[in-house]
């Protein structure tokens, strides 16, 4: 398990439940050191344990929890990099649905050796998409769900989200359905020096 991932869901307790309950998770987790570092590699077993530890201290499903930190990462402010690389999808919600089949690449132009599940937009409609979510990370597909949320509020959107299943903990599916895309006004977003409003925006 990659240290960047343990360290995003640490650092996602701390700053959104403090530093006391990051520190009975890690207490119940049996962590032998409370803080993880980003670039080392840990046993895969950690992630589980962390997550079941959270569900006890933030009394919250583990699945919850992780749509949650797929909302951090992208609305929180220490996490404006990463927002703004997902905006480099498109103009329009739409559009950033149909760049994230290229974000395990993407992830990995940033930290080489980072190995995200792989994503598979398929059209059903030309409102309504199955995001197909594979990979040896349990639970991605709802740290997708919370990022597909924070980027329709991010563009303007109005999207509904649900999990589907699939046919192993391995490949999840989840439907997407954009009732309207300019819906409400987006935040701003500037492409270098060059003003890009929101599609929502008046």
């Amino acid at each position: 398990m990659h240290g960047l991932i343990l360290k995003t869901l640490q650092v996602f307790v701390q700053d959104t439940y403090g530093p006391d309950s990051w520190a009975d998770i890690a207490d119940q987790a049996a962590l032998d050191v409370p803080e993880f570092e980003a670039m080392l590699n840990y046993p895969k077993e950690i992630f589980s344990d962390v997550l079941q530890a959270g569900e006890k201290v933030l009394n919250k499903p583990w699945e919850a929890i992780l749509e949650d930190v797929g909302t951090y990462l992208v609305s929180h402010p220490n996490s404006e990099g990463l927002r703004r690389l997902l905006r480099f999808g498109g103009v329009d919600f739409t559009e950033f649905l149909h760049s994230l089949d290229d974000l395990p690449d993407r992830a990995r132009l940033a930290v080489a050796d980072l190995k995200l599940p792989d994503l598979e937009l398929r059209d059903l409609t030309s409102v309504q998409f199955s995001l197909k979510v594979e990979g040896d990370l349990p639970g991605f597909c709802f740290v997708i769900m919370g990022v597909l949320r924070a980027m329709a509020d991010d563009y303007g959107a109005l999207v509904l989200l649900d999990h589907a299943g699939g046919p192993s903990e391995r490949l999840q599916l989840v439907d997407v359905t954009v009732v309207e895309t300019a819906y409400a006004e987006g935040r701003e977003f500037e492409l270098g020096a060059v003003h890009v409003p929101s599609e929502g925006a008046a």
